[in-house]
């Protein structure tokens, strides 16, 4: 039969599924008692939050535990860790441990911003986010722009994030992980909710979804200078932003506002994208230039910051089996131009760092 001994030494390896620390390093083993007679192990074992499906799952593991060592039947009891236990590994009950909007943390924010909609945002956001996990980067994608979401058609998503415990877990496509409130909303039903609501949902964004250790966070954020966009501004501490812009004169001097806003909320300016720059015949090779020249050139000027890029108009390559209307593939013309402005953007922030 096994000893109380062997059943400290097997249960101080075990992890609190939210502090991510053994049971040991949180003294988390408070009671061992052995039947020897029934082969019955008793065990009292404080986590840093019950009543979860998390302690479920580590029932189950000990369970398993004790019974692959010999024990026939296994009794747990859970407790909580005191306060100033949690306060030790700072975090609380309930944390996943990565806390995005802290000052401490190592995941940078690129918000994709513009002074007007239409101009393609929340497809450069998309093909940004793609461009970098295909770089090997660890990148979440949050569709900010709550009353015009279209970020998970855009991708090809057909199916929901699920709830883990207290936690939403987000969707993953093409390496990128995504959360929407294309997700929370009924057959595209319009979104009526007024500031304060929005505000806490996209709170919930950054606290509630479980997004793990993420090298980049892209905000595709709400077109133009309003309320909700400036919401975003403010509730995003260090966060650094790309303009969007057509190549007219006219769209880049409305894009230059947003920028204005993003300097004003303290926010740094990483760099412009010009988005429809022309349009490449297939047959000659000729380029016409149907929005114009020079905008996303004179935006950049203006903003004093680089223009990462100059994307054309076409479509992507659409595969019925693997349907994303608006992602490119790696070998696709513009994908490559993307995976081009990806390095340059993973280029300026790591020489920043």
């Amino acid at each position: 039969m096994i000893s109380e001994q062997e059943v400290r030494e097997l249960l101080k390896k075990v992890q609190d599924p939210f502090l991510h620390k053994t049971l040991e390093e949180t003294n988390g083993i408070m009671e061992v008692k052995i039947k020897e007679e029934k082969k019955h192990v008793s065990v009292k074992v404080a986590i840093s939050k019950t009543g979860t499906s998390e302690q479920l799952q580590l029932q189950m593991e000990i369970v398993n535990l004790l019974k692959n060592a010999g024990a026939e039947t296994v009794g747990i009891r859970f407790a909580e860790l005191p306060k100033e236990v949690l306060e030790k590994f700072k975090g609380q009950a309930g944390d996943s441990g990565h806390d995005l909007l802290s000052p401490s943390s190592k995941t940078e924010f690129i918000a994709i911003a513009s002074g007007k909609g239409g101009v393609g945002k929340s497809t450069v956001s998309v093909n940004l986010a793609v461009a970098l996990a295909r770089l090997g980067k660890k990148v979440g994608l949050v569709d900010a722009d709550i009353y015009g979401f279209s970020v998970p058609d855009m991708m090809g998503i057909t199916h929901r994030p699920l709830v883990k415990g207290n936690k939403i877990i987000p969707v993953e496509r093409f390496g990128v992980k995504v959360i929407s409130m294309g997700f929370f909303v009924e057959d595209n039903a319009p979104v009526i909710w007024r500031g304060p609501m929005l505000g806490k949902m996209l709170n919930n964004f950054f606290k509630e979804v479980e997004w793990g250790e993420l090298d980049y966070l892209i905000l595709d954020l709400p077109p133009g200078t309003g309320d909700v966009a400036l919401d975003v501004h403010t509730m995003i501490p260090h966060s650094k932003e790309i303009i969007v812009s057509t190549p007219h004169p006219t769209a880049a001097f409305v894009a230059a506002r947003a920028g204005a806003m993003a300097l004003r909320t303290k926010h740094e300016i990483l760099g412009v994208i010009e988005n429809m720059s022309y349009f490449e015949s297939k047959k000659t090779g000729e380029r016409e230039y149907i929005f114009g020249k020079g905008g996303g050139e004179k935006l950049a000027e203006e903003l004093q910051t680089d223009l990462f890029g100059q994307i054309p108009l076409q479509q992507p390559d659409w595969n019925e089996a693997d349907f994303a209307p608006s992602v490119y593939s790696e070998d696709h013309p513009i994908g490559k131009i993307y995976m081009d402005i990806a390095k340059k953007v993973d280029q300026k922030l790591v020489s920043q760092n």
